[in-house]
């Protein structure tokens, strides 16, 4: 079976429901988070001016293949890539192709991979060589918009009040939160 045929497989049992998980399902979601973070990691000195959006994409496909893992997002829906790279007003999901990073702008790399069927699902957001100001803030709120949320997780509490903190926070700094993509089930 190559790895075009696993990803064929992977991508049509899926069914969109959602599923409650039993405690111990949360050690191969970790495993597969942490292997995604990873990889998020090994790409903090490619994140440079001049290199291609693509290169980011194959240095990451080969990450996540060499780590005996999958790219859960290749192939999925008809996705040409194995990560999303939004670029500066790009909110979400971009495709990388022979565009080329530039000098201060703000990109977002997320990364979703496959690991003992479990899916890791992660993003960041890197600023390219020296960012202005404005880019810098907006980066410095997303980030404490993001620890605030975190902070608010806890037994009982709703993703109401999760999507709370944030956003009453970046609300206040002037900023506003992306109403579509707020979330999603992950699992096998």
């Amino acid at each position: 079976m190559t790895l075009d045929d696993t990803l064929e497989i992977e991508a049509e049992t899926r069914t969109g429901a959602i599923k409650i998980h039993k405690p111990a399902d949360f050690e191969g979601m970790r495993k597969a988070g942490k292997l995604a973070a990873e990889c998020l990691d090994m790409l903090i000195p490619y994140v440079v001016p001049g290199v291609s959006s693509d290169e980011l994409d194959r240095l990451a496909r080969e990450f996540i293949l060499d780590a005996g893992a999958l790219p859960a997002c290749l192939y999925y829906r008809g996705y040409p890539k194995t990560v999303c790279i939004s670029r500066n007003h790009v909110v979400c999901h971009g495709i990388p192709g022979d565009w080329a990073l530039r000098e201060g702008d703000i990109v977002n790399i997320d990364v979703t991979v496959i690991v003992d069927g479990w899916h890791g699902d992660t993003s960041r957001m890197y600023g390219v060589g020296e960012v202005g100001p404005r880019a810098r803030r907006l980066i410095d709120i997303t980030y404490e918009g993001m620890a605030r949320g975190l902070a608010a997780v806890k037994p009982g509490a709703t993703l109401g009040d999760i999507g709370h903190a944030i956003q009453s926070y970046v609300e206040a700094q002037r900023c506003s939160v992306v109403r579509d993509f707020c979330g999603h089930g992950l699992g096998k």
